[in-house]
């Protein structure tokens, strides 16, 4: 996955495939070849693991939170509104 062309940042696409699957790989939800995939470019990329490490710290810190009260469900033009703001922002990322 890294190459001379890897700028390792959030524009650079690997960096950016990577985060995309960094919380299914922190769950243990991905295959094998796809965790390989992951371990191999952040070996060589100091930004993904510092994410990872972040994420794995924010994961740390909200199971640890206890007596939570259960949030309300979104309504649906709220979440898809969210959602459509998610996907222009991502794509202005990786423009």
């Amino acid at each position: 996955m890294t190459d001379k062309k890897h700028q390792h940042g959030a524009k650079d696409p690997a960096c950016l495939e990577v985060f995309a699957k960094l919380s299914e790989y922190i769950d243990g939800e991905l295959d094998t070849l796809e965790c390989g995939h992951i371990e191999e470019h952040i070996a060589d990329c100091p930004p993904c693991v510092e994410f990872l490490e972040s994420l794995r710290r924010c994961v740390m810190a909200s199971r640890a939170i206890e007596g939570r009260e259960e949030c309300p469900p979104v309504p649906p033009e709220l979440e898809a509104r969210l959602k459509a703001a998610w996907q222009a922002a991502l794509s202005r990322r990786t423009a």
